[in-house]
């Protein structure tokens, strides 16, 4: 009996680990209610079901004995008493190189039809923080191939910023020409709760063969359950973390962060917690800065993540308790403007509302100067602009007003790029320059006489004045 002990406190022997099995007791909308079984919080169990495979679930809480789980896929065919089975699985999910090009959803399964992941490497699910004093400081400029980007909201490597748009301002479509465009070397899209047509066409359409080769693609649809839509976020930040603990720049496009919260919404409201702030739980303004804080620059090895997180603003509404949240933990946001996408003006860019607060550390001091000039000049025409379009403005009034709309059709063709072309960070200053500095080509609108007068460079904003611009 000694010698038995001894075996095992030395490993080498090992007693088997013993799972309770319990049954399911009550079951109240997406929610099971299990009692007999102990499980961990976050670890998975099996549920037995008349006909078919078991359906697999995950612990999200528990209340003295009764143990609260939520399925991974959509559950059916249900009945009282029936048998939840702990397994013993490990919390590794699949990341490397094997997942360039492929589609897959929140724990690691193909959705396209390439075959398995073959030759792909099993990391921890939840890795160890990186500490805030060890991470490398924003430096370098990462090339989105965004023309109004790169010259008036440059983004760095291992900046963290938001894209805030409503419906149908070309969102997506911008997601997609960064995808293509940019010099990142690794791309990550997470696509969390956006409807099953646009799963396909952003990688069929904006994204297409060319962008899918260098990127990975974690999808969890609307019609997913929460946890898996909830998973789908976070194994898309942990793909991109293995790739920039290896000195790789990743750019991580989230789309979006709103139905992340959502999703966290559902299962904190079904499990018993209380909401707060126009429904939202607590747990939910918790669960967004742990998501984003994931990413930023490595520690020392020239790895980074760049993250861009869209934010829904439903009516365009910027207060909105995600998007009032989402811009205190992010480093800068850009706003898609509705009023100018239905002027024709793609990307829909809003200079104005838009910031990088990155930005000064990583720019020129000229080129800081010759974007603060830029906003100003879109700031005074969208002041004015119904003064001339009646026709009630004198020219002379106001010299910066009258070189604000002598300038409004290169603002215009500034902002304004081709859903093909690729705007490079050189190209895109080059093209600031010309608008900032030089004299304008076309005529001036409502009828007011153009005048042949250049901008004096003596009235460009000092560097180190910041861009009117709403935080």
């Amino acid at each position: 009996m000694l010698e038995y002990f001894e075996r095992v406190a030395t490993k080498q022997w090992q007693l088997p680990q013993l799972q309770a099995e319990g049954q399911v007791t009550r079951v109240v909308g997406i929610t099971l209610e299990a009692r007999g079984i102990n499980a961990e919080l976050g670890s998975r169990c099996l549920v037995q079901r008349p006909k078919g495979k078991p359906a697999e679930v995950e612990v999200v809480g528990f209340d003295g004995s009764c143990t609260f789980l939520m399925p991974l896929h959509r559950i059916d065919r249900l009945r009282p008493g029936a048998r939840v089975v702990p397994i013993a699985t490990d919390t590794q999910v699949p990341v490397g190189e094997a997942l360039l090009g492929r589609v897959v959803d929140g724990i690691g399964v193909p959705l396209d039809d390439a075959g398995a992941l073959r030759g792909a490497s099993l990391v921890d699910f939840f890795p160890h923080p990186i500490n805030p004093l060890q991470r490398e400081p924003i430096t370098q400029q990462l090339d989105v191939g965004i023309r109004s980007i790169n010259a008036a909201l440059s983004i760095g490597c291992g900046q963290r910023m938001g894209l805030f748009a409503g419906s149908g301002v070309g969102k997506s479509v911008l997601l997609g020409m960064m995808t293509r465009f940019t010099n990142a070397d690794v791309v990550v899209v997470a696509l969390v709760g956006e409807r099953g047509r646009e799963v396909r066409e952003f990688i069929e359409t904006s994204l297409g063969p060319a962008g899918l080769q260098k990127s990975i693609v974690v999808a969890a649809p609307a019609d997913e359950t929460p946890v898996m839509r909830l998973r789908a976020g976070l194994y898309a930040s942990r793909i991109a973390e293995h790739f920039r603990d290896r000195g790789k720049r990743v750019l991580l496009l989230f789309d979006s962060l709103t139905r992340y919260a959502q999703a966290q919404r559902e299962i904190a409201l079904a499990t018993g917690e209380p909401p707060a702030t126009r429904g939202y739980p607590p747990s939910v303004f918790s669960r967004l800065p742990q998501l984003v804080e994931r990413a930023g620059n490595g520690a020392g090895n020239g790895g980074s993540i760049t993250g861009l997180y869209t934010v829904l603003t439903e009516g365009d509404d910027m207060n909105d308790p995600v998007a009032d949240a989402a811009r205190a933990i992010l480093d800068g946001h850009v706003v898609l403007s509705r009023e100018l996408a239905a002027q024709g003006i793609y990307p829909a860019v809003d200079l104005r509302a838009s910031v990088s607060r990155a930005m000064q550390q990583i720019v020129s001091g000229v080129q800081w100067s010759m974007s603060a000039r830029l906003v100003q000049l879109v700031a005074r025409y969208a002041q004015s602009e119904d003064l001339v379009s009646v026709g009630a403005y004198t020219r002379g009034m106001d010299p910066l007003t009258d070189e604000a709309i002598d300038k409004q059709p290169a603002i215009r063709a500034f902002l304004s790029q081709a859903l093909d072309d690729a705007v490079d960070v050189s190209e895109s200053l080059t093209a600031l320059e010309q608008v900032v500095n030089e004299a304008p080509q076309a005529p001036a609108e409502a009828g007011i006489e153009q005048a042949a007068e250049t901008a004096d460079p003596a009235r460009l904003v000092a560097p180190g004045t910041a861009p009117v611009a709403a935080d």
